[in-house]
């Protein structure tokens, strides 16, 4: 088990270390930047942060030597000719059945890197970096220099290739509020799964649109939203339009894929030709963000719950962890450790993270929570954090 912490928080980043003394925080990197998410390259040690600058934009950073150090690395960046179909925020008189206009394209900016992955120990120097407007970027060289993934950029679910042209297809691609910050309301890549088994089979999870999958090293993608459930939709099963709010795989077992969405739990068995609805709102396991597997079994995993929608806080006032060992049959509720009073915590789709036994989360109120027996008890490793927004084991 790792016994380091890597933190992104609203302040800066922060990374903890195991020791005799227990849990132990160093001194704050990047102070007083949002890091939107904070990662170890699991092949190098490499650790990276991605910046939210604001005024100053997008900045990505990296540590070869465990956080003594970090050096600015050129993040990625739209080619000349991106654009995208312009989505809006909708009002309270908007008509999902009205006939759309016509589109209007707005130039690529990246706003936000909203998440990082890496490639197998076979793929030197490959890394992904999923952006909002949704953009899947690829780098072959360490993250020296990044290509847009064009395939997805293009896709025919987007309104088609437009770097040469009028739009081809609907753009059945929606926003996310996690754009608003910026200005816009556009959608954005959150989760990206690399089959530890085949470092070209991918997964990547945009909000709001659904999932896809490429079996090629992203030259080709398809929809996997068979199964899944959206609530505010005319038609709730429609081919797109889903809001998974993370997306993971069982290593061990990467068919089997589990998914914390806007409207539910859900999970898939078949490497996300289908996925079923395992929520059980009596037990409060419905809405929430963030969702891990267990490394080994793919039927077992975690989530933090939460009260859905604009009050996103704690359910009732209390703070729990629920674990399912049977693909979702069946929840377990877990509370030793945590607090059942004037609890206001919601927990974002980055800030929990697995690594053999230990589980631990942080959340948007700086309360940073460890287990050791696979989420059964819990303590905490601090209170007064920055608002959390990424927990990864280093």
């Amino acid at each position: 088990m790792s016994d380091t912490l890597l933190l992104g928080t609203r302040k800066g980043t922060v990374i903890l270390d195991r020791n005799t003394a227990g849990w132990r925080p160093r001194a704050i990197a990047h102070a007083g930047v949002p890091i939107c998410y904070a990662a170890r390259d699991p092949r190098d040690g490499t650790l990276w942060a991605s910046l939210d600058h604001g005024h100053w934009g997008t900045k990505l950073s990296r540590s070869r030597d465990a956080g003594a150090s970090w050096e600015e690395v050129t993040p990625p960046r739209f080619p000349k000719g991106a654009r995208y179909i312009v989505k809006y925020l909708p009002t309270p008189d908007f008509d999902p059945n009205a006939p759309a206009g016509e589109p209007e394209y707005a130039d690529a900016t990246v706003f936000k890197i909203w998440t990082l992955a890496f490639g197998n120990a076979d793929q030197s120097g490959r890394l992904y970096a999923g952006t909002i407007p949704g953009g899947l970027f690829v780098s072959d060289d360490g993250g020296d220099s990044w290509a847009l993934n064009r395939p997805l950029w293009n896709h025919e679910s987007r309104g088609g290739d437009l770097f040469i042209g009028e739009a081809t297809s609907e753009n059945r691609w929606a926003g996310t509020p996690a754009s608003a910050d910026y200005g816009v309301f556009e959608p954005g890549i959150h989760s990206i799964v690399v089959d530890p088994s085949a470092g070209d089979h991918l997964h990547v999870a945009v909000s709001t649109a659904g999932v896809l999958e490429s079996s090629d090293g992203g030259q080709s993608w398809t929809g996997r939203n068979r199964g899944m459930l959206m609530d505010y939709l005319p038609n709730p099963a429609a081919e797109w339009g889903h809001d998974p709010h993370c997306v993971t795989a069982c290593p061990g077992q990467p068919d089997h894929l589990w998914q914390q969405n806007h409207c539910g739990v859900f999970y898939s068995d078949d490497g996300a030709r289908n996925w079923r609805k395992v929520s059980v709102p009596e037990a409060g396991v419905h809405f929430g963000f963030p969702v891990v597997a267990d490394a080994h079994d793919g039927r077992t995993a975690w989530v933090v719950p939460a009260r859905a929608d604009s009050e996103r806080m704690a359910i009732d006032g209390g703070l729990f962890v629920a674990r399912t060992s049977d693909g979702g049959q069946s929840w377990q509720t877990f509370r030793d450790g945590l607090p059942q009073d004037n609890a206001y915590d919601i927990v974002l789709r980055h800030a929990l993270d697995i690594a053999g036994e230990r589980l631990c989360f942080g959340s948007t109120t700086g309360n940073l929570y460890l287990s050791e027996d696979r989420g059964e008890s819990w303590r905490c490793l601090g209170n007064n954090f920055p608002p959390i927004y990424s927990v990864r084991f280093g």
